[in-house]
């Protein structure tokens, strides 16, 4: 797991190892610019011409530093400051004095055509306005030459929000960013990976216990965190790993329940049974014969031998899922009713499972910073607690009756207010899932566009289904889940191509995933 920061919570860090624990911020800066120039000759070599963009905010004191190291070790580097001296930290002003001293060139007159490597130590992390006049003027230079020359941002590339992920009117492009102790998390969100480059993390000195002090609620996941899988157990039987329940599919729709049921099983599930409609009987012991399967006539309200048989399904159950291609209709609400009602496992409810439950959650929603989403308190007192939603943001939106551009436009601001007051689990999914509950945020880095094929949501539901099935707390079940599912996308898109996978890909991509 690696924990991932706002600004407020990374300035909170520095604070507390500056002011409490007593380690000097020059001492924080000097490391900083260490990692910049390791990084810059790992890319370049002594041909490279340099030129440190700074400004004279402490970012700048720290592309200050890494351009006179360089300088001492025989490259050939010069140094661009933008903006008023007068405004300079007391750290930076130390900074241009050793660096003066040294006689390291500081020029006004700057053709950045004559460089190969652009430090860009403009703008940190406490930028909070749109960027105008020269400093506008240099990073639109910086990018209109990006074929010219590398690009390396310090911390975060001049201009990006570390919060919102939004560029503040612009951004520097870069190739590498060299993130100072935690990754941010405007640098993570679209649009600001796009400018992020490859991102480097660099140790500069926090120590452990100022990152525990601040607490940072904020995470994502690399493949060390594979390690987290259920265990699979030599004295074990198919029992000991758990009975997925999916309620999917319907005579229009009859992929859904496939792709969760056989997902659960790729996941390692020991049961699968599917509740579905009569027509699709046939192609589940077809394609899944694995799976048990109990069905309903679609063209009439639920017999009471029906609802009886279901409702000692949903008792077998280890975790129940509903709503994957049910369709929006009586026979559908009827279904719902009765998972809500009897339902005492954990509980996953997917995509009309979503839309149904949207239409009983009327208030139309408002949004400022201290307010509560109204149709979120509606949900508590209708679901069990923890219970998981997984819808797209179209899905949301309808839940959560806000307009679809409101989401889009602050996606993270977003899932907190579905979350408050609320113990839910949310899996918002995007270009960059976001699973939140009410006290943390799991940010997503696997998949690819690839991935935006129909069924790859019934995947992932099964994924998710089959690690609580195997005893894995709901919260956790849904980060690795999710970031199961973009893995097994990302090994379907290096057979498929972007353009060719499906969600059948996708599923079967899983075991391969799980070999890791």
């Amino acid at each position: 797991m690696r924990k991932v920061v706002n600004s407020a919570q990374m300035k909170a860090i520095d604070d507390y190892t500056i002011e409490r624990i007593g380690i000097p911020s020059m001492v924080l800066m000097e490391r900083a610019s260490l990692h910049v120039v390791e990084q810059i000759k790992l890319h370049g070599d002594k041909n490279s011409r340099i030129l440190a963009v700074c400004g004279y905010g402490n970012n700048g004191g720290d592309g200050i530093g890494a351009a006179r190291i360089l300088f001492c070790q025989g490259y050939y580097v010069k140094l661009l400051m933008v903006g008023e001296e007068s405004k300079a930290t007391v750290q930076t002003k130390e900074q241009l004095t050793i660096a003066r001293n040294l006689g390291l060139s500081i020029d006004s007159n700057i053709n950045f055509n004559e460089y190969t490597i652009i430090i860009d130590a403009i703008f940190g992390i406490g930028l909070s306005k749109p960027i105008s006049g020269v400093f506008e003027t240099i990073i639109e230079e910086i990018n209109k030459n990006k074929n010219k020359y590398i690009v390396f941002s310090v911390d975060i590339p001049s201009g990006l929000s570390a919060d919102t992920a939004k560029p503040y009117n612009i951004a520097v492009k870069a190739d590498y960013t060299i993130s100072f102790g935690l990754i941010k998390k405007g640098m993570l969100l679209y649009p600001g990976y796009e400018y992020t480059g490859e991102i480097i993390t660099a140790d500069i000195g926090f120590p452990e216990i100022a990152i525990e002090a601040v607490n940072p609620n904020y995470f994502t996941y690399d493949l060390d965190d594979l390690k987290r899988l259920p265990i699979r157990m030599s004295h074990s039987n198919k029992g000991t790993y758990g009975k997925v329940l999916i309620i999917a599919g319907s005579t229009d729709i009859s992929g859904a329940c496939f792709f969760s049921a056989k997902a659960a099983y790729r996941t390692g599930a020991g049961i699968v049974k599917v509740v579905t409609a009569h027509e699709n009987k046939g192609m589940i012991q077809t394609l899944l014969p694995e799976a048990l399967i109990t069905t309903y006539h679609s063209n009439e309200k639920l017999s009471q031998d029906t609802i009886n048989k279901i409702v000692q399904d949903i008792n077998w159950a280890s975790v129940v899922v509903f709503g994957p291609g049910v369709g929006v209709n009586l026979l559908s609400e009827q279904l719902l009713d009765m998972v809500i009602q009897y339902t005492e496992v954990p509980l996953i409810i997917d995509a009309d499972g979503i839309n149904l439950l949207a239409k009983r959650v009327g208030v139309v929603s408002t949004l400022t910073d201290d307010s509560i989403i109204p149709s979120i308190l509606e949900l508590k007192e209708k679901l069990p607690a923890q219970t998981i939603l997984t819808p797209h943001l179209l899905e949301l939106s309808r839940l959560i009756k806000l307009p679809l551009a409101i989401i889009q436009d602050d996606l993270f601001h977003i899932a907190e207010k579905c979350t408050q007051l609320n113990k839910l689990i949310y899996v918002i999914k995007d270009d960059r899932t976001i699973v939140a509950n009410e006290e943390m945020r799991y940010i997503n880095l696997s998949g690819n566009s690839g991935m935006a094929t129909a069924g790859a949501g019934d995947v992932l539901t099964g994924i998710i289904a089959g690690l609580i099935a195997q005893g894995l707390p709901q919260f956790e079940a849904a980060t690795l889940g999710v970031y199961i599912h973009g893995l097994a996308g990302d090994k379907a898109v290096q057979i498929k191509g972007n353009y060719g996978v499906t969600a059948s890909d996708i599923m079967e991509a899983i075991a391969d995933v799980l070999m890791y």
